[in-house]
């Protein structure tokens, strides 16, 4: 039933925003099914306004979700005896992606993003936190699949060069013990990234 009910807002979804580029490619990588032919869809009328009345509200809270507040929005007390200034906020957002990426919830890309972000989000510049911010809001099972070869970047996080954050996070991670690493290097890489 809740099987169900999550493939027809996947349908629903992919109807109501036909005309949406931006949407369209979203919904596309949402809705994979692996091997598996397209959906057809089977909404009521009744559903597909549901739809959209619901669909500003949730791209609402998606919005909020993955946008990092700006420094004049968290509260002083928060930010401790620091003046407030363009180098503290790229701070404040290079700890909270490297955090990001730490707590994704699956193992796999917790380490393999987390341990990459630990080392190497401190180096990026305001325009490369840009393109690993886009990365991080994606799915996690989009993540992995992308850092482990399994899935293309995406349009709009490829570059010309090909020397990209995610391509160079891909590297990273094909050269990287992690990609082949038995559970106690896990354990032991887990520990020393503080992601334990």
């Amino acid at each position: 039933m809740i099987t169900n009910l999550i493939y027809r807002n996947k349908i629903a979804l992919r109807i109501s925003l036909i005309h949406n580029e931006k949407c369209i490619a979203y919904l596309l990588r949402r809705g994979y099914r692996g091997e598996s032919s397209d959906a057809e869809s089977n909404l009521s009328a009744k559903e597909q306004e549901l739809l959209k009345v619901a669909l500003p509200r949730s791209e609402a809270v998606l919005e909020r979700h993955v946008r990092f507040p700006k420094l004049s929005e968290i509260p002083k007390a928060s930010l401790g005896p620091y003046e407030i200034d363009a180098d503290l906020e790229l701070d404040v957002r290079r700890k909270r992606l490297v955090y990001r990426a730490k707590q994704r919830g699956w193992l796999e890309v917790d380490l393999l993003l987390g341990t990459w972000a630990n080392e190497n989000v401190s180096r990026l510049s305001a325009s490369e936190l840009d393109e690993f911010e886009a990365f991080v809001n994606m799915e996690t099972i989009d993540i992995y699949n992308i850092v482990t070869l399994r899935m293309d970047i995406p349009e709009d996080l490829k570059t010309v060069s090909g020397d990209g954050i995610v391509e160079r996070i891909q590297a990273w991670a094909r050269n990287h013990p992690l990609g082949k690493a038995d559970p106690e290097t896990y354990k032991a890489v887990k520990s020393s990234n503080n992601l334990i």
